[in-house]
């Protein structure tokens, strides 16, 4: 295929147009309806967010419910001194139905404390002092019926076992003697009704009650956690935030050296992991306990205890090691294209030192995005927390019962028919759900919520990316960067965003989170599909995971030059999109070259700021570092470290993200130029002769010319190359 065949496929070059300097501005609205679309999306989000609020009751995570459906603990409400949850049998939790229902199928009591001491109903009766004792967990006075009359009517139970809280519910509490289970340091009970018990038939009761309450432990541990140490991890992401701030505007001034001493860094701090993880390797080799392995240990949800296994260590030392073999053998393969990325960056610093607002401008994308993730989050929490409260027979006896599992009212069913025929059942809260329409489609809301989620999130980002390659572009088509340049090239940029392209960027997005939510529901199906057999469909399911992660970064990266396109020039999404791919596509062998080199350049000061942040919040929140007395009290010490990491990854990625759309946006003008200019005196070059110098050596074949003028016209503005100028070009 010659190369006029080339350019028909993809488009023709763009012609000479004297006129044009820089992003256009008489534009017009663009991709309207999406826009409308948009608009309207956002006003039914309030709506979801409204309905959701009014309908949610977040408490219904936070205390434990007794059968009646009122919570445990609630301040301001007569269960205030009341926290924890008392089972009247806490036998019935042996039973299949706990797992199946998520519910004890026995009464559930808010009482002020746990009971501290073996007695029986008929016994307590008795004693006065007993007695008085007794009734603290009776759901109401009994008076002075009788023994058979309180269990007839479920007025009290039948038995109280000595027991200890655990996440505010009442729990035998159960201990072991010379290898015997023991409760109340006895390895049997009565069970008020005459018999003795073993303490060991309690283990299955508490087991299976353990396994309803265990996600709900673990979220409020996890919430404990964020509370103890909210105000650390606010200061690490500050810190995170200033030290990103400080590399930037380093690079801008020393991109050279900078990304030399980056690189440098990244492989010392990934060499000082190799070394602590073999060093704890071995002290641990002594160690009692210390050479279980992981499979033997299995998933723990206190992340701590994995430190303390020798295989552990090994296999941190063993990727790190891997991770540091790669970066070096791409530094070794890339170091030609490193020292030519590094210049093209360098190039993109002085782009940013005539915009330096830019480096301000991901604070203003935080905040939006921290403002849709809150939204997001309250509305997903009150939508999960919106159903009713649902009443079922559950029965106390094993005598059979037709209404058993039913749901019922408990205001009217001590004279309900329900009663009547089966005299022995309760009508006992079971868990929040509902019938209603709107309780149906709960799942729907929430996914809902998380596609408009996705939605907003997205449209931010490429606002932000829209914003900047428009004033990078203003730079870039000046001639006289001093005058030509507009006073605001941000705000101007910003203004011409929202002002024509809202509709653009709303289109983008879209198709972004279409993806993004597929992906969210091909994951739901997988957890569906865990037990399943079907070799065939885990395949399948595992294929289309696969491709639509493909999709979803290919349309990353239309996207990306598609907004650059439309700050460019002003035209809809889909044409923009078209002219983006085509002249990457006439210019690719310095795409392939030039693109993801410099994107793991940035990478790599992502990972060290991302790394020096995150070996500094290891070694205090697990108390390895001196400042002992300021650590707080954790659950998992993992929780502030995870959060900390992964909130500096995205606020590096926010301030490099920067530099990366410079450098996309320089190379599509840089491409923009070369088919517009000859480099003329009547056709000049917009770009300096350093970048034509950097970006002409990234290709061995000719560089792409004007049909207008013949190839030999085609020649660097800056032929001249002696070794100063070589090496200024990888180091300085």
């Amino acid at each position: 295929m010659n190369m006029g065949e080339e350019e028909s496929k993809y488009g023709e070059p763009r012609k000479y147009d004297p006129s044009f300097k820089g992003p256009i501005q008489n534009r017009s609205c663009t991709d309207i309806i999406c826009c409308i679309l948009f608009i309207l999306a956002i006003l039914s989000y309030i709506v979801l967010g409204i309905l959701a609020w009014s309908q949610g009751d977040p408490r219904k995570v936070i205390y434990p419910t007794d059968s009646s459906g009122q919570f445990c603990g609630q301040v301001g409400t007569p269960l205030q001194n009341k926290k924890f949850l008392f089972y009247f049998n806490i036998l019935k939790c042996a039973s299949p139905m706990v797992l199946l229902a998520f519910q004890c199928p026995t009464t559930q009591l808010c009482v002020e404390e746990c009971p501290n001491r073996p007695l029986t109903l008929g016994t307590a009766k008795l004693v006065t002092n007993d007695w008085t004792y007794y009734k603290k967990f009776c759901k109401e006075d009994p008076g002075e019926m009788s023994a058979a009359d309180i269990l007839k009517n479920g007025l009290c139970p039948s038995m109280l076992i000595p027991s200890k809280p655990f996440t505010q519910r009442c729990f035998p509490a159960l201990g072991k003697m010379k290898g015997v289970v023991t409760v109340g340091n006895k390895t049997t009970f009565e069970d008020g009704e005459g018999k003795r018990r073993e303490a060991s038939e309690l283990l299955p009761a508490v087991g299976n009650a353990t396994v309803v309450i265990e996600a709900r432990m673990v979220v409020t541990k996890i919430f404990e956690d964020f509370t103890q140490s909210w105000y650390w991890i606010i200061l690490a992401l500050v810190i995170a935030t200033i030290l990103s701030l400080v590399f930037i505007v380093l690079l801008r001034f020393l991109a050279g050296i900078m990304v030399w001493v980056m690189i440098a860094m990244v492989l010392i701090v990934i060499t000082y992991g190799i070394i602590h993880c073999s060093f704890m390797y071995v002290n641990l080799k002594e160690t009692p306990g210390a050479n279980v392995t992981l499979k033997e240990l299995g998933f723990q949800m206190d992340l701590s205890m994995y430190l303390h296994i020798r295989q552990t260590w090994l296999a941190f030392a063993i990727i790190l090691a891997i991770v540091e073999l790669i970066v070096i053998l791409l530094l070794i393969f890339l170091r030609k294209r490193i020292c030519i990325a590094i210049a093209l960056i360098k190039e993109a610093s002085r782009a940013i030192g005539h915009v330096m607002f830019s480096l301000i401008y991901p604070l203003l994308t935080f905040f939006l995005l921290a403002i849709i993730i809150a939204y997001w989050a309250i509305t997903a929490v009150f939508l999960s927390t919106s159903n009713e409260p649902v009443y079922r027979v559950f029965n106390q006896a094993n005598e059979k019962c037709i209404y058993a599992n039913q749901t019922c009212n408990p205001a009217n069913y001590s004279k309900s028919t329900m009663k009547e025929e089966c005299p022995k059942t309760e009508c006992l809260f079971t868990f929040y759900g509902g019938e209603t329409a709107y309780h149906k489609y709960l799942i729907v809301l929430q996914f809902y919520n998380l596609f408009l989620f996705f939605w907003c999130a997205n449209f931010v980002t490429a606002l932000g990316q829209m914003t900047l390659a428009g004033a990078f572009a203003s730079y870039y088509w000046a001639f006289d960067k001093a005058q030509d340049m507009p006073a605001c090239p941000v705000f101007a940029s910003l203004g011409r965003a929202l002002r024509y392209h809202t509709g653009s960027l709303a289109f983008g997005s879209l198709i972004l989170s279409i993806i993004q939510v597929i992906r969210v529901l091909l994951e739901y199906l997988d957890h569906k599909l865990k037990g399943a057999q079907n070799k065939f469909a885990k395949f399948l399911l595992c294929c289309l995971k696969c491709c639509f992660w493909c999709l979803e970064k290919l349309i990353k990266f239309l996207n990306r030059n598609a907004y650059i396109m439309v700050a460019i020039y002003g035209k809809n999404f889909c044409v923009s999109a078209r002219d983006a791919f085509f002249l990457l596509m006439r210019n690719v062998i310095r795409v392939a070259v030039l693109d993801k080199v410099t994107d793991f350049l940035l990478f790599l000061g992502k990972l060290l700021i991302v790394g020096l942040v995150g070996v500094i919040s290891f070694f205090f929140f697990s108390g390895r570092s001196k400042v002992l007395d300021l650590v707080p009290n954790l659950h998992y010490y993992w929780v502030p470290i995870l959060t900390i990491v992964i909130g500096t990854y995205f606020i590096a990625h926010g301030f490099f993200s920067v530099y990366a759309m410079c450098v996309d946006t320089l190379f599509l003008c840089f491409c923009e130029d070369l088919e517009r200019n000859d480099g003329s005196a009547e056709r000049p070059y917009f770009m300096s002769p350093k970048l034509h110098e950097i970006l002409s050596k990234s290709t061995e074949g000719p560089v792409p010319h004007s049909p207008s003028s013949p190839p030999e016209e085609e020649v660097p503005l800056n032929t001249r190359k002696d070794s100063k100028n070589e090496s200024s070009v990888c180091w300085l």
